[in-house]
């Protein structure tokens, strides 16, 4: 059976040492620009190469994000950074734009990419269209159930990543704009504030629906009880979400997942470490659930009691009394562990702790113990550990001390009036080193054995022999210097070996492209025949519609908007809006704001491939739309066919997460802090959450900048008013 590829989260050298340490086979990292999590710690340029190599002595790959859109005035650094991770030897790169992606696969044609989940991409047809433009690899929708992943292996040669453990959004990834809309904090830049993870109330008729309030916060996806049918599904790489977690976190997820993919490969059957399990959900955990990946119940996605970290249970209070909290515990405590008080939401780090007046270090299952805490706590509130110092110490010793090591063999040969000779081979690469002519011994011979036992000392190196074969004469003496500089020396040269070297291709970027002529449309998203009836004499270029009333109306301008997921395709010989990559399979085809359109290049790769009209990012200001247009003009000569969304309620998010199914409802309100309402509807198993307020811009101002289409998208306004 294949090997199956781990690949770990890196937020920082530390949490790459960590992965490295637990078994991973890669490392997804970021750079301080372009990664699509700007709030981690990250890498400088410098640490990059430095993490590169170190990964790359001990056989680890290394992949840099660069999976955020990228705006015009950024695409030289960008790409100067590009070509800065191309000469230092990344194995490739993760990305999302898809202009960027266009011009890097042909800019660099040996520089692996691999198309992030940033894509949306959900299905074969999407995977398809990646494959046919050259990439390696497609990291799919953490949507995407196991049957759909099946059938994209069946059907194509791409590697296929999946994620396989971790936070999950509750949106499509590159498909929420919430962050964006409501806080400037844009998801597809990196800087999502999470805005999933605050609380909400559900209403309808002015009603509040729900009890807990955090109704958008996944629980961490689990997939460990699944190995084998993912596995068995063919998936190259399962990938571990948690580049913002702890050294200690990533340690210990790499490890579980190592020992249960090793133990499935070998005997078929997955071993689960409990005990290592238990110390993770300490470590973090905000529950878990199997996700879409195994289509879990809408019951049991969201953990809507707590957003963060919930640690494990570890006794119950009995009593509070002189500011002290006795607690009897079901699992054991120790000094400078954190605690939480569940009922009161109150917390700290535990700095003494009593037992029967004695101050204490640690204490066990059904010990009760008294601890100082000035905030009154509730009686029978559950206690729970979420950060245990003692366990943190453990793994940080071991990732210290470093034991990962890779295994060679050895022959070394020494031979009366020949020359000594060592040679190494790590499974990949051979070295062989030649020394001086071995002599004959005058006074004590030098034995086999000590040969032997002076080579098998590695010290500090990252190799341990599986096997070392010394032929030696008897009656020769050899110094040790000499034996530690032919064993030192044949090391440095395996090391630059395993610093392997991609080959620098840099070719010129070109393509082809139509000009399209200077026109000034108004187009028209409607959702009902009475919205139709009263723009039905206006002077209109398109009027998109969704399935159901395009086929009820009949008028040359109708255009079929397809949704931005889709899992079954019909077939379609007429005019589309399109909003997601498996659709531009179709000939006829205009694009939505889902494609998350931001620079020139991204709009020259849709025009190239027969896009008609392009409708550009939500997340454009004037300015830069103007900056594009000129860009555009400036670099190909020609010009494109744009359309700005100038009015209406924008879809901030699209989730296969229901609340409408979850509570029994349709049409409600998710209402935030500020009392804003949010618009939530099911249409085709999917929850549409829509900004509170609509966008209202000025469409003659767009047209002098030389937009050639404005869109009003209604949902169930008076369009009249």
């Amino acid at each position: 059976m294949k090997k199956i590829e781990i690949l770990s989260p890196a937020g920082n050298m530390e949490c790459l040492k960590a992965a490295i340490e637990a078994g991973c086979d890669a490392v997804y990292l970021g750079g301080k620009l372009f990664g699509a999590r700007a709030f981690s710690d990250n890498f400088t340029n410098e640490e990059i190469v430095d993490a590169i190599k170190y990964a790359h002595l001990y056989g680890v790959k290394v992949y840099v994000t660069v999976n955020t859109i990228i705006y015009e005035r950024e695409v030289d650094t960008f790409l100067e950074y590009v070509d800065f991770l191309y000469k230092n030897n990344v194995d490739a790169l993760i990305i999302q734009d898809i202009g960027m992606m266009d011009v890097i696969r042909k800019t660099y044609p040996k520089l692996e990419l691999h198309a992030s989940t940033q894509m949306h991409i959900h299905n074969l047809e999407g995977v398809k269209l990646i494959e046919s433009l050259g990439l390696k690899r497609v990291v799919l929708a953490r949507e995407t159930d196991i049957d759909t992943i099946k059938k994209i292996k069946d059907n194509t040669k791409i590697e296929i990543e999946v994620f396989v453990h971790g936070a999950l959004c509750v949106s499509y990834s590159g498909q929420c704009l919430l962050s964006s809309l409501i806080g400037n904090r844009s998801g597809n830049r990196g800087s999502c504030v999470g805005s999933c993870r605050l609380k909400y109330d559900l209403i309808k008729d002015n009603k509040k629906l729900n009890t807990d309030n955090y109704l958008l916060s996944m629980k961490d996806l689990n997939s460990l009880e699944n190995i084998d049918k993912l596995i068995d599904a063919g998936i190259d790489s399962f990938k571990i979400e948690g580049r913002m977690k702890s050294k200690e976190y990533v340690y210990m997820v790499t490890k579980l997942y190592r020992e249960a993919v090793d133990s499935y490969l070998k005997d078929k059957k997955v071993m689960i470490d409990h005990d290592k399990l238990k110390k993770l959900k300490t470590i973090f955990n905000r529950c878990y659930t199997k996700g879409f990946l195994f289509n879990e119940e809408n019951n049991n996605i969201t953990n809507s009691f707590r957003p963060n970290h919930l640690g494990i249970e570890i006794g119950t209070v009995i009593n509070y009394k002189n500011n002290f909290v006795e607690v009897k515990l079901s699992d054991n405590l120790s000094i400078n562990d954190g605690i939480r008080f569940v009922l009161n939401d109150y917390g700290f780090i535990v700095t003494s702790m009593f037992s029967n007046k004695k101050r204490i270090e640690s204490a066990c299952v059904n010990d009760i113990v008294s601890i100082p805490c000035n905030k009154k706590i509730s009686i029978n509130s559950k206690v729970v550990k979420t950060t245990d110092y003692n366990l943190n110490k453990e793994i940080d010793n071991i990732i210290n001390k470093g034991e990962r090591k890779v295994f060679i063999t050895g022959k070394l040969t020494a031979k009366l009036n020949e020359t000594l000779t060592l040679e190494l081979d790590d499974g990949k690469n051979k070295v062989k080193v030649v020394g001086n002519i071995v002599s004959n011994a005058i006074n004590s011979p030098t034995s086999n054995e000590r040969i032997k036992k002076q080579i098998s000392r590695l010290g500090n190196t990252i190799y341990e022999f599986k096997n070392l074969e010394c032929k030696s004469d008897d009656d020769i003496f050899i110094q040790v210097k000499e034996l530690n500089d032919i064993k030192n020396k044949a090391i440095d040269i395996l090391n630059e070996k395993r610093l392997y070297k991609y080959e620098y291709i840099k070719k010129n970027y070109n393509i082809s492209l139509p000009d399209f002529k200077k026109e000034q449309n108004v187009n028209y998203y409607i959702k009902t025949k009475k919205q139709y009836e009263l723009i039905k004499d206006k002077d209109i270029k398109y009027i998109y519609m969704d399935k159901t009333l395009y086929d009820e109306i009949d008028d040359d301008r109708k255009v079929l908007k397809l949704e931005r997921v889709i899992n079954n395709y019909e077939e379609y010989n007429n005019h589309l809006l399109v909003g997601e990559m498996g659709s531009l399979k179709y000939r006829d085809i205009d694009t939505d704001f889902s494609f998350n359109v931001v620079n020139s290049y991204s709009v020259a790769f849709l025009h190239s491939i027969g896009v008609k009209k392009i409708t550009l990012s939500y997340e454009l200001t004037k300015t830069q739309i103007s900056m594009i247009i000129d860009s555009y003009h400036e670099r190909y000569k020609k010009h494109p066919n744009l359309e700005v969304i100038v009015y209406g309620y924008e879809e901030a998010m699209i989730c296969k997460f229901d609340l409408n199914k979850l509570y029994n409802t349709n049409n409600c309100y998710l209402v935030d802090r500020f009392n804003n309402k949010f618009r939530v509807e099911e249409t085709n198993n999917l929850m549409k959450i829509y900004n509170y307020k609509p966008r209202n811009l000025e469409k003659d101002d767009y047209f002098k900048i030389g937009i050639n289409n404005v869109r009003y998208n209604y949902l169930d306004e008076n369009i009249e008013k």
